[in-house]
């Protein structure tokens, strides 16, 4: 009886709380993930757009960008996967314009996440032009092509966009998710809900199990 009486408040209090008990495989707008209250507007037709704000200073970006890159892979053509870097201050501009730099040159896959192991790895830290500009040669880059780049108004109007959309997009924390313009999720939201253990790869499973989810809801619905 006892246990029983356990039980049945365990559901009310989810009931209360959530509205019903939501989990990774079955989640529920305004716990593992939310709908944006005003869709953004996207330009990949009948593919759905997946957007990651991101910084490269971010110690949970980091952690989930292998599990990220895996799934971003196993999706193929079924999504275009777009990133963005979410400005902070002085101290990680340097970073926001390596970062728009590298996509500018057609480089950003293939340095994407050797730019996390210099800062996570290696405390390589990147907080100026000259350290992004010594790293970039240390790494085989044309150091006077990747300067043109890095000072072009070209990555000075992305970075500058950056900031525009993350107020477009709602975003008040990093990593974040957005699907079809509409869905937003992270490792944290994912996670809320589910029981087990706490540890952050158990995070990052979750958040791919609800963008699975987000990313056949949001084409089931495409006309």
């Amino acid at each position: 009886m006892q246990l029983l009486k356990k039980i049945l408040a365990v559901l009310a209090l989810c009931s209360v709380a959530l509205g019903a008990c939501a989990s990774p495989a079955d989640p529920k707008n305004g716990v593992e993930y939310t709908t944006l209250p005003t869709p953004q507007n996207t330009d990949t037709g009948k593919k759905i757009e997946v957007i990651e704000f991101f910084a490269y200073y971010c110690p949970h970006c980091n952690a989930f960008e292998p599990s990220l890159a895996e799934w971003v892979r196993k999706q193929g053509d079924n999504i275009v996967f777009k990133r963005v870097h979410v400005p902070y201050d002085n101290n990680t501009l340097p970073q926001q314009r390596l970062f728009y730099t590298l996509e500018a040159l057609g480089q950003l896959e293939q340095y994407h996440a050797k730019v996390f192991a210099a800062m996570h790895k290696e405390r390589n830290r990147l907080r100026s032009d000259d350290a992004v500009f010594e790293w970039a040669a240390k790494n085989g880059i044309d150091r006077n092509k990747f300067a043109d780049a890095y000072n072009s108004f070209g990555v000075a109007a992305k970075v500058r966009r950056s900031g525009a959309l993350m107020e477009a997009y709602k975003i008040d924390s990093w990593p974040a998710i957005v699907i079809d313009g509409r869905f937003q999720t992270a490792p944290h939201m994912a996670h809320s809900a589910a029981g087990g253990a706490q540890d952050e790869a158990a995070y990052h499973q979750s958040a791919l199990t609800v963008m699975d989810y987000l990313v056949a809801k949001a084409k089931s619905e495409k006309k």
